[in-house]
């Protein structure tokens, strides 16, 4: 019973946040500020703010919107085809420097990102792509926990035994990881493809180390910026914190969309059966 009350305990501390957000999206700025009751509705004016969200200045919120769509799908896709396919071959074949190789994957986890910012941002000056979509999407392809995680996760899954039937059947290398080790590492790549999404949707330091043009900026970004304007007073006598507050419950609905749509594919035991 206490374990339970436990858990109610600390999902109510974590949906609060997130009760707090939804209630006040709903309120004008005038609302915000009343003193009314934070955690309680207040009049409800969502239509009107999401008309004012992506209309203003010219319908910015929106641009920033599909730049995020784009950073987050072309670094999630790509990052988890890079892990994927260096996690299976660390997994399940040998040569020489493996282990090498595989100790400083494994010790690159450690770096903190934010320490890598400085080394990338001078790459990306070098070869001439600051401020271009590439210095976002280039660095969110790699992800040392992802390459890890796969490994981890191919070692356990696809059994040896099956590999070598399906070469003795006669299928190539490609042919055996395409129709009999994917299959069984599906669990994994979803978890890998949300991750890598979320991360690279949620990546704040680095657009904005990169980007100097407003009309490339994710997200996070996009509303620092308004955050910034709005603490200035600066917006041209609109205030803005309605606006932040409705476009970061914007922000969250593609990675809840993006969660319930692919949950359905984390199905554990794939493997269980397959050997007699």
């Amino acid at each position: 019973m206490g374990a339970k009350l436990l858990l109610l305990a600390l999902c109510g501390y974590f949906l609060v946040p997130v009760w707090w957000l939804l209630v006040a999206s709903t309120k004008n700025a005038e609302g915000l500020f009343s003193g009314s009751g934070a955690l309680w509705f207040n009049g409800f004016h969502l239509a009107d703010n999401l008309r004012d969200l992506f209309t203003f200045n010219n319908g910015e919120f929106v641009r920033w919107l599909g730049n995020s769509v784009l950073y987050a799908l072309a670094g999630g896709i790509g990052c988890t085809v890079i892990s994927v396919l260096a996690g299976y071959g660390f997994a399940k074949y040998t040569f020489r420097g493996r282990n090498l190789v595989f100790a400083m994957v494994l010790g690159s986890v450690m770096v903190p990102l934010t320490a890598l910012v400085i080394p990338t941002f001078v790459l990306m000056s070098n070869v001439g792509l600051i401020d271009t979509i590439w210095a976002v999407i280039l660095p969110s392809l790699l992800s040392p926990f992802a390459v890890y995680l796969m490994r981890v996760y191919a070692a356990g899954s696809v059994p040896d035994e099956l590999l070598d039937a399906a070469r003795i059947d006669g299928a190539g290398e490609l042919r055996t990881f395409v129709r009999v080790a994917l299959p069984l590492m599906r669990p994994g790549v979803i978890t890998v493809l949300l991750l890598s999404i979320v991360t690279t949707w949620n990546n704040y330091f680095l657009p904005l180390t990169m980007l100097s043009s407003s009309k490339l900026f994710p997200l996070p970004v996009g509303i620092g910026l308004w955050t910034q304007l709005a603490s200035s007073n600066n917006a041209g006598g609109q205030s803005l914190w309605n606006l932040i507050i409705v476009g970061s419950l914007v922000s969250i609905v593609p990675l809840i969309v993006a969660f319930l749509t692919l949950q359905k594919y984390w199905q554990g035991g794939l493997s269980v059966g397959s050997l007699k």
